[in-house]
C-alpha cells in the first residue's frame, strides 16, 4: 500500500469532478433540513452509514477484483433515482479520466472501453485504487470520506457555514468513517466468495426523492 497514492486519491483537488457535486447537500439546505453545523454533522452521517456504506463496499469490491461490469450492474439495482444514476456515470466518467491520466492500467482501459458512457463512480474508484497499488480498505476509506466530504464543502458554499466548523463536523465523524470502511471491506471479502448480493444496500429515500426534485430545478449550484 502507498500511503502517498491514497493521499492523491483521497485529495479534494484530484480532478475527479466531484467539487461540482453537493451529494445532496444543496436540496438538503433548501429544504431546511440544513442549516448550521449541528444539522450538517446529522445529514452527514446519515448519509454515511447509508449511500455511503454502499458506495464504500462497491469501491473496495471493485478494488478486491470483483467484475466491474457485475459491480455496475449491483450499483444501478442500489441507486434508484435515475438522477443519482446521471450523476454517478458522469462522476465516474470524469474520474477515468484522472485515472487513466495518472495510473495508465489495462483494467480501467477495458472499463473505459466497457462503459464509454461513464460507468458508475465507486466502481471506478475501486479501479483506480486497484491501480494506484492500493487495497480494499483503502477504497473503502476514499469512498466513506467522499460521501461526507461533497457536502460538508458544498455547505461551505451554500451557506457560508464558517470552514472550521464543517472540518469540526469531519472530524468528529472520524470514528465513523473508519467503521464504515471497514464494514464496507468486510463486505468486499464476503463478496469474493458469495457474490455481489453479499454487498450491503442501504436505503436512503429521501436523497432518492431530493435528487429528482434537484433534477428539476431551472437554477441550481451545483449538478447534483
Amino acid at each position: 500500500m502507498s500511503l502517498a497514492a491514497l493521499l492523491v486519491l483521497a485529495d479534494g483537488r484530484f480532478p475527479a469532478g466531484g467539487h461540482a457535486h453537493s451529494g445532496g447537500a444543496e436540496a438538503a439546505c433548501k429544504a431546511g433540513r440544513i442549516h448550521d453545523a449541528a444539522t450538517l454533522e446529522d445529514f452527514c452521517r446519515g448519509r454515511l452509514h447509508t449511500a455511503g456504506l454502499t458506495a464504500a463496499a462497491l469501491a473496495a469490491a471493485a478494488a478486491a477484483g470483483l467484475d466491474p461490469a457485475v459491480l455496475d450492474a449491483a450499483a444501478d439495482a442500489r441507486t434508484p433515482s435515475p438522477a443519482l444514476r446521471t450523476a454517478a456515470r458522469r462522476l465516474g466518467r470524469q474520474l477515468m479520466r484522472a485515472a487513466r491520466a495518472t495510473w495508465p492500467d489495462p483494467g480501467l482501459e477495458r472499463l473505459a472501453a466497457a462503459f464509454p458512457r461513464g460507468a458508475h463512480q465507486p466502481v471506478v474508484l475501486g479501479l483506480t485504487a486497484r491501480a494506484a497499488g492500493l487495497g480494499p480498505l483503502d477504497a473503502a476509506h476514499v469512498a466513506a470520506y467522499e460521501s461526507v466530504g461533497g457536502p460538508a464543502t458544498a455547505t461551505v458554499r451554500l451557506l457560508g457555514l464558517d470552514p472550521f466548523e464543517a472540518s469540526g463536523v469531519l472530524a468528529r465523524l472520524a470514528p465513523e468513517l473508519d467503521d464504515v470502511a471497514a464494514r464496507a471491506a468486510e463486505a468486499a471479502h464476503r463478496a469474493l466468495l458469495d457474490g455481489v448480493e453479499a454487498l450491503p444496500a442501504a436505503s436512503s429515500p429521501l436523497l432518492e426523492i431530493a435528487a429528482e426534485l434537484h433534477a428539476d430545478w431551472p437554477v441550481r449550484l451545483f449538478a447534483s
